[in-house]
């Protein structure tokens, strides 16, 4: 079911949206008429999405505290929003304190909070930077491709992979040589930014 719709009256009042689940975000979207020739052009699923995303992102910013116009956005806007996505994740990401840290299959429950997974928020964040940009914005001001977002995302990633234990890393890549490997995994744990302690918080 809908965890935003559960939620609507209980969590973010300054955000009071008809906003689906955010896992819908990876699924078609259902309004696509059966009745539609066969030889008309059907939107794929990619542009459904990146349609429904923004769509959902103007929504936050009209219900935003004072309202956002999306000309007014910036990259910290972007990151307000992404923190706000959080309250609807479903990926366990363990504290530093949690027995089951860099564990990937935890033997047993645990208190850590649910989070957006990093390639659910990625994956987001490059639909809404194409959108905007075939919505008329100016690709040199586009908040979506801000670098502070970059660093919030690849933070993430980081916190996230260490966090599960698993990695992010893409199966093309070429193996690194043993004792460069080995000099990765004694690299110190980088200090999380104050934009992920806001977050987290």
């Amino acid at each position: 079911m809908d965890p935003y719709t559960q939620n609507n009256n209980n969590h973010n009042h300054n955000h009071n949206m008809s906003y689906q689940d955010f896992s819908s975000l990876s699924t078609v979207a259902s309004g696509s008429s059966s009745n539609s020739p066969a030889v008309a052009a059907t939107p794929s699923r990619y542009e459904n999405q990146k349609r429904r995303d923004w769509n959902t992102f103007c929504q936050y910013l009209k219900n935003h505290h004072p309202p956002l116009f999306i000309q007014q956005c910036s990259g910290a806007h972007v990151l307000e929003f992404l923190c706000y996505l959080d309250q609807f994740g479903k990926t366990k990401v363990h504290t530093l304190i949690c027995p089951f840290y860099g564990h990937p299959n935890p033997p047993a429950p645990c208190p850590c909070p649910l989070r957006q997974a990093w390639g659910s928020l990625d994956a987001l964040i490059g639909r809404l930077r194409a959108a905007y940009e075939e919505n008329g914005g100016a690709p040199e001001v586009n908040p979506f491709g801000a670098r502070p977002v970059k660093l919030y995302l690849r933070e993430i990633r980081e916190l996230q992979s260490k966090a599960r234990g698993i990695s992010y890393e893409k199966k093309k890549r070429k193996r690194l040589a043993p004792q460069q490997d080995h000099d990765n995994k004694l690299l110190p744990v980088r200090k999380t930014s104050r934009v992920l302690q806001a977050c987290f918080s």
